[in-house]
């Protein structure tokens, strides 16, 4: 199998929340880089280091094959060439849960390499109910 070369960060981060949304461990795990220094931090959950560790915390938060509506707002970009700093509102929800969840706030760190762009972090945490009530338009570039 071919593994996807992400010519952008926000490439990589589109096909981040596409296997979330799948609950696709296998594509999941084609984002991330290959380096044993990659860093996830699940909502509310502890720190994991090294790409054993995240690809068994992926494997099974996706054990049960849940689908997700996921989409991504007021993201802020910094970065260069080598080195992409994502920070998002990430709303998550069950298909056809009318209900609204408290977004998340995420923290994607990308890094660019021979194999194209890929994500060395992933840290997500609930948002507290003043945060999310400020809404920008559209993405912000920070250089």
């Amino acid at each position: 199998m071919n593994k996807p070369v992400y010519t952008t960060a926000l490439e990589a981060e589109a096909a981040f929340y596409d296997a979330l949304a799948r609950s696709d461990l296998d594509a999941m795990m084609q984002v991330w880089s290959e380096d044993d220094e990659v860093v996830c931090i699940h909502p509310d959950g502890a720190r994991i280091v090294g790409l054993r560790a995240v690809h068994e915390s992926w494997r099974q938060l996706f054990a049960g094959g849940t689908r997700l509506a996921v989409s991504v707002s007021q993201r802020i970009v910094a970065g260069n060439s080598l080195l992409a700093t994502h920070n998002v509102i990430e709303h998550v929800a069950l298909p056809g849960d009318e209900r609204i969840a408290p977004p998340m706030i995420a923290t994607n760190v990308y890094a660019s390499g021979p194999r194209g762009w890929k994500m060395i972090m992933h840290h997500a945490s609930p948002a507290l109910e003043t945060q999310h009530a400020v809404t920008h338009d559209g993405p912000r570039i920070v250089h």
